[in-house]
Formats: structure tokens, C-alpha cells, sequence
């Protein structure tokens, strides 16, 4: 079995770009770890702190065309300094889509509806989010409410995820 959970946090923006993911005056580093405290540091939305709101996120909640920008594995590389491993949002940029699943994370496209419905619980108790990659579901946790929801992995999505990203694929593949 795969899988990932944590707490969740929900950026209430469309277009989130890589750049604000990571900015590009840290691109000449080559350790994840080294990104890690630069997370989303230049990302300007009303009342995020990165320092604080960052804290303890397993996972990222977000609105439509996340990643967009540049193309740069440094984006996921990142998160995943973070312990963030799955994002969350209406539609990704294809680049950093890829990029996730390449380094063995997630990206998981929902409709606007469940979006929606998961920023709504955000905002009245903590989300916790926990997603089975064998069974291609999300279980949510607010308060006293949880849910489940089904979403989409192509097969070769999945087999990146369970062997670590593109590396421990061909390893195991070639």
C-alpha cells in the first residue's frame, strides 16, 4: 500500500506559479534540503505567513493551473523539503503535473465542487487529509465530518509514486 497524509492546507488562489513555489534565486541549489526554508516565500495571498502556515503541512489545497511558470523540478523538490507530498488543486500545469510524479509525489486534480467543499471544512476546523494510491481515494477529516473521494491516476502515475519517482522506476523497469 501507498500512502500519504497530514494536514492540510488550503491557498485560496488560481495560478500559484513556480516561482512562487520556489523562487529563482534559489535555483543554484542542489540539495532539496537547502530549498526547504524558501518555500513559497515570495507567494503574496492575504494572510499567509510561510513561516508559520507551512508548519506541519502534509498537503497543499489549491485552485486552478498550480505550478504554472517556469518548468523547474525545483518546485516539487521544495515541497517535498517540506514534507509536503500531495498536492490538491482543480488543474496543474502540465510541466510541474509531471514533475510531481516524476519525483514520486502527487498531484491530484478534483472538480471545482470538491475543491470547494474542502476549502469550506478548511475554514471551520482543520482538514486532515489521507490518500490510498492502491485504492484511489482521498479520506477527509474536519472536526466531526469525514469523507471520502475517489480520484484519477493513469497507471504509469501510480507506478512512479510507489517506486519513488522516474529514478526507482527505470531502476526497476530498465
Amino acid at each position: 500500500m501507498t500512502s500519504f497524509s497530514g494536514t492540510a492546507l488550503c491557498l485560496n488562489r488560481s495560478d500559484i506559479n513556480t516561482d512562487e513555489i520556489i523562487p529563482a534565486r534559489y535555483l543554484t541549489e542542489i540539495e532539496k534540503t537547502a530549498m526547504g526554508p524558501h518555500l513559497m516565500e515570495d507567494l503574496e495571498l492575504e494572510g499567509f505567513d510561510p513561516k508559520q502556515d507551512l508548519q506541519g503541512i502534509g498537503v497543499l489545497v489549491a485552485k486552478q493551473n498550480f505550478g504554472c511558470g517556469s518548468s523547474r523540478e525545483h518546485a516539487p523538490w521544495a515541497l517535498e523539503a517540506n514534507g509536503i507530498h500531495v498536492v490538491i488543486a482543480e488543474s496543474f500545469a502540465r510541466i510541474f503535473y509531471q514533475n510531481m510524479f516524476n519525483c514520486g509525489m502527487l498531484a491530484i486534480s478534483l472538480d471545482k465542487k470538491q475543491i470547494d467543499r474542502l476549502f469550506e471544512a478548511a475554514a471551520a476546523s482543520p482538514l486532515h487529509v489521507a490518500v490510498d494510491v492502491d485504492t484511489n481515494k482521498i479520506q477527509v477529516a474536519a472536526g466531526k465530518d469525514t469523507w471520502t473521494i475517489p480520484f484519477t491516476l493513469t497507471g504509469f502515475e501510480k507506478a512512479l509514486v510507489k517506486t519513488g519517482g522516474w529514478v526507482g522506476y527505470a531502476d526497476r523497469n530498465y
